[in-house]
């Protein structure tokens, strides 16, 4: 007669555990720096590669972080134009970008996205994904490595622009930002920054004309460099912070999405050579990627730098010659921004997996997407694509109306629950009488209680199965909400101005707890006085457990249980009036 219980008492504590052990294996992973190894060579299939043109070797064996070729080095070293100012940085700016180009370099070392509030209470100031400064590093840099390249181990190139800030202007879609670099041999190169209206990808491109007697040979790089400093998205609310990924990801031609913890970078360093492909770091609800174009050849590689604690991640193309008098044109993109699944997943395959469901995704992307319908009115899911023109407007009204669907979809199977609940009800007299009858004897005690329950047709397991069941929707959720930027600093009413973080006052917790009090209450009390404490001390240990949940997890929660509360009255009350 206590199985039920205790297979709801064992199905929470694996959830649990499961939960725990998800944020351990995803979230927790050390950075303590650990003494690097060497990479062991791994290098894709190379009997397509083409000979005369191998790809760099993209080791680093020199301080400045330049992927050092092997080869030789450079015969036509750079030369300024006009004199610079390598101090000052070339400020760019766009509707959805605040951006700063470092001219020795010319790499990106700082962006800020005016969409994004860092904190909901402080509207005018942006969130930072990237940026160079004492608390923090965090940059893209590009450049071409090689015989005749820009960068090379003893330094970057110091390049030139025709002004020092850059504004998209209203009415335009697109904005091109020129840097400008020549070789003593009268080689000319321009580095190409591509901004659309409206796009958080970059399209950087390397113009290269050859206006020497001679062939030019080079190759593009990209790389991301980022120390090992936290992530300034991550919450600290609460004693027990919301817990996020911060690390790496690739793309590979076996396994679309590839996690790289910073450990991992640390022992054993990837060195991975495919057709197409990108590289990022994540953090929460924001990424940043370099994205070669597809029908190239690269090497992609990570390093962990001890000496600075920071982590290299970047794609060295195919060396490529330029003949005199010709022009090539070298290009990547590189997204840095919010992790929007649909953009994401427009720029190459893979890269919307870097908005990381977990384990239960395949249950996790269809309530994500019913969520955006109820909220916006549009629709992508399973091909289908309808846009109604509007919805409810609002996040946690439409977390509600996703709880009101889900019940409905588990109504028969809650009401099973519901019914089997109630008969115990019904019939825990006749099940004290048994136990006192047949104390002494357990063996008896357990065949005339089964016999109780055929002949009244009892499921023992009819109320725990159903709840386990919809387990995963729950888990579901929570990475749903803790996962989705289109969540992040979503309001609801009230004092809720954040779904995705803990209720600030800890109403919700305590309105969540209550509803599981009455829950408890229509449920029969337990035979045993060990599982009647522990179900009559559960509410309160999980109102404490769910104190530093997202608003909008505790929310769907506490709508479920009032849901549940009312299904099972009704339930409940009609077995007692047919007895």
């Amino acid at each position: 007669m206590d199985i039920p219980r205790a297979l709801v008492i064992t199905g929470i504590a694996v959830v649990s555990y499961l939960l725990i052990q998800a944020w351990q294996q995803d979230y927790m992973a050390p950075t303590t720096p650990v003494t690097q190894q060497q990479a062991p060579a791994n290098a894709g299939p190379s009997g397509d590669e083409d000979s005369a043109h191998p790809l760099p070797e993209p080791d680093v064996a020199n301080d400045s972080g330049v992927p050092d070729t092997g080869g030789e080095q450079p015969q036509a070293p750079a030369t300024a134009d006009t004199p610079a100012n390598p101090g000052q940085r070339i400020q760019v700016n766009t509707d959805v970008l605040n951006l700063e180009i470092n001219p020795v370099g010319g790499d990106i070392v700082r962006v800020a996205l005016p969409k994004y509030p860092r904190h909901a209470d402080t509207p005018d100031q942006p969130f930072v994904l990237l940026e160079n400064d004492q608390a923090r590093t965090y940059v893209a840099q590009s450049g071409l490595v090689g015989r005749n390249g820009t960068d090379t181990k003893d330094g970057r190139p110091t390049w030139q622009a025709s002004q020092s800030s850059y504004q998209l202007s209203d009415g335009d879609k697109e904005l091109n930002v020129d840097l400008t670099l020549s070789q003593a041999d009268g080689v000319q190169i321009i580095k190409r920054y591509t901004f659309e209206r409206g796009s958080y990808l970059v399209r950087v491109s390397h113009i290269v004309r050859n206006n020497s007697g001679e062939t030019w040979q080079g190759a593009l790089y990209g790389q991301i460099k980022r120390d090992g400093s936290d992530d300034p998205g991550k919450s600290s609310q609460g004693i027990i912070p919301m817990p996020t990924y911060l690390g790496a990801a690739y793309w590979s031609a076996d396994k679309p999405y590839n996690k790289l913890p910073f450990d991992d970078i640390q022992e054993e360093p990837l060195k991975l050579t495919q057709d197409g492909g990108w590289i990022a770091m994540l953090q929460h609800y924001f990424v940043s990627a370099w994205v070669p174009d597809a029908q190239g050849r690269y090497t992609y590689s990570t390093l962990y730098r001890q000496n600075r604690n920071e982590y290299l991640l970047r794609f060295v193309g195919a060396n490529q010659e330029v003949a005199p008098g010709e022009e090539k044109v070298f290009y990547a993109e590189f997204y840095t921004g919010p992790k929007i699944q649909d953009n994401l997943g427009a720029i190459s395959p893979g890269l919307n997996m870097t908005v990381d469901y977990g384990w239960l995704w395949f249950i996790a992307q269809p309530i994500f997407h019913v969520l955006v319908f109820l909220q916006s009115g549009e629709l992508d899911l399973f091909g289908l694509d309808m846009d109604l023109g509007m919805g409810v407007g609002n996040w946690g009204v439409a977390i509600i109306l996703l709880t009101f669907i889900i019940k409905m979809l588990f109504f028969k199977l809650s009401a099973t629950s519901y019914r089997s609940m109630a008969k115990m009800r019904k019939v825990a007299p006749e099940m004290q009488r048994i136990k006192e009858e047949y104390k002494s004897d357990r063996q008896k005690q357990q065949q005339e209680t089964m016999k109780l329950f055929q002949r009244e047709k009892i499921n023992p397991l009819g109320g725990c199965l159903p709840m386990i069941v919809q387990m995963p929707v729950f888990i579901s959720l929570y990475y749903v909400l803790l996962e989705s930027v289109e969540l992040r600093q979503a309001p609801f009413f009230l004092w809720i101005n954040d779904l995705s973080v803990m209720d600030p006052y800890f109403v919700l917790p305590i309105l969540m707890g209550a509803s599981m009090f009455l829950q408890t209450r229509l449920n029969p009390t337990p035979a045993d006085p060990t599982q009647a404490q522990v179900m009559k001390w559960m509410p309160l240990v999980f109102s404490v457990f769910m104190l530093w949940f997202p608003a909008g997890l505790v929310l769907y929660w506490l709508t479920n249980n009032l849901l549940s509360i009312g299904q099972q009255y009704v339930i409940t009350r009609k077995i007692e009036s047919e007895s």
